[in-house]
């Protein structure tokens, strides 16, 4: 299975039947006969020409010229980014499947792309609640892989996989959607400040290196998601607690 996306370079011609665009394959590999997605309306690839040939398929980094049918075409614009999509629908099974295997295959999603892809479906309440759950594990997959091609400390991309716990939390329920407190020590893990600390620097924020100023912007990203995490937590636990430290010292930083 390929997942594949074209970024517009330019619409050379077009009218209600579609139209002629320049594109760059920034992801997978783009087939004549495919399907590609704008917002809720569909585009179908009838031709490829590179060189002024036809060809079958264009891989990612490389630039072609394309033939699509869809009246929404003549509306495209430079650097809008079409992703390409089965007329069905992405197949949950396959993907789940895909994200099982590891090392991973040869032809396969690009990880933003099918992280995009499962948040939208795992937020469609339109599903049944056990595919959405389904396709909320996708998506934390996803942003696990998103991780490891993008590189960046575990700081910066804390956020993004909270922000997919949190919400599969509140919608499911701790258990089916997650553990709360396993969540709230591996985001306070990745601190390392005390909030003490945090505060006496975000006091004298603007006299700090820029370094320093963006790694408490960090700590700060995380904090919101301590907070809505928080009433899962026991009063005991020790992460209550320093989740309420935390909370008390977010304004103070810059």
């Amino acid at each position: 299975m390929s997942i594949a996306e074209l970024q517009v370079y330019s619409v050379e011609e077009a009218d209600v039947t579609g139209g002629v665009c320049v594109v760059r394959c920034v992801g997978g590999v783009a087939r004549a006969g495919q399907v590609y997605a704008v917002g809720e309306y569909r585009i179908g690839l009838r031709g490829i020409e590179r060189h002024g040939r036809a060809v079958g398929s264009v891989g990612a980094g490389h630039i072609a010229k394309v033939r699509l049918a869809g009246p929404v075409v003549a509306l495209l614009t430079r650097g809008q980014v079409l992703t390409s999509v089965p007329p069905d629908g992405h197949a949950l099974e396959e993907l789940e499947v895909w994200l099982a295997t590891d090392p991973p295959l040869g032809d396969e999603p690009h990880p933003r792309t099918l992280r995009v892809l499962a948040g939208v479906r795992m937020r469609d309440e339109r599903l049944p609640d056990g595919i959405r759950l389904r396709w909320g594990r996708v998506a934390l997959a996803a942003t696990h892989r998103c991780a490891r091609a993008e590189g960046g400390p575990d700081l910066l991309r804390a956020p993004e996989r909270a922000g997919l716990q949190v919400y599969l939390i509140q919608q499911f329920g701790p258990g089916r959607g997650g553990d709360p407190a396993a969540l709230c020590r591996e985001l306070l893990g990745l601190m390392d400040l005390t909030p003490e600390q945090a505060a006496a620097q975000g006091r004298v924020w603007r006299d700090l290196p820029y370094h320093r100023i963006r790694h408490l912007r960090r700590i700060k990203g995380l904090i919101p998601w301590l907070v809505l995490l928080r009433p899962h937590l026991a009063d005991a636990d020790p992460a209550a607690r320093a989740a309420d430290a935390w909370a008390a010292v977010r304004s103070a930083l810059p």
